[in-house]
């Protein structure tokens, strides 16, 4: 007689992140037996150099937010409005202001602070 053969399971990750738990616990328990100082030493060495690895990681652009449109501002609330005017904060350098009207609120003007430069001709 043959076994009838189970269709294979899908794997979880997060039993994979169990295993790699309890053999960390494991390595951990190891250092802590062979002495209490060696144990702290190796915790204090593993956390710096995780927390050193995971400051060093790059990024993916892929998630990044595009970039803003040449003179204007990128904001959900702004975004299809019609730029009224661009005017220097004067109490920051460095700083605009940006008043934009809604198409569909023609009374209504949104006020986006933002920095830039201002290119006087």
């Amino acid at each position: 007689m043959t076994a009838a053969k189970e269709p294979d399971e899908e794997r979880s990750p997060l039993a994979g992140a169990c295993v790699l738990v309890v053999l960390g616990g494991v390595v951990v328990a190891v250092a802590f037996a062979i002495d209490e100082a060696a144990g702290v030493l190796f915790v204090i060495v593993s956390g710096t150099a995780a927390l050193w690895r995971s400051a060093r990681r790059r990024v993916s652009d892929s998630s990044a937010t595009p970039p803003p449109q040449k003179g204007r501002p990128s904001c959900r609330e702004c975004a299809g409005h019609e730029l009224v005017s661009v005017t220097p904060l004067e109490g920051q350098k460095g700083m605009l202001i940006y008043k934009t009207a809604p198409p569909d609120r023609p009374a209504h003007t949104h006020i986006h602070l933002a920095p830039g430069e201002v290119n006087t001709p």
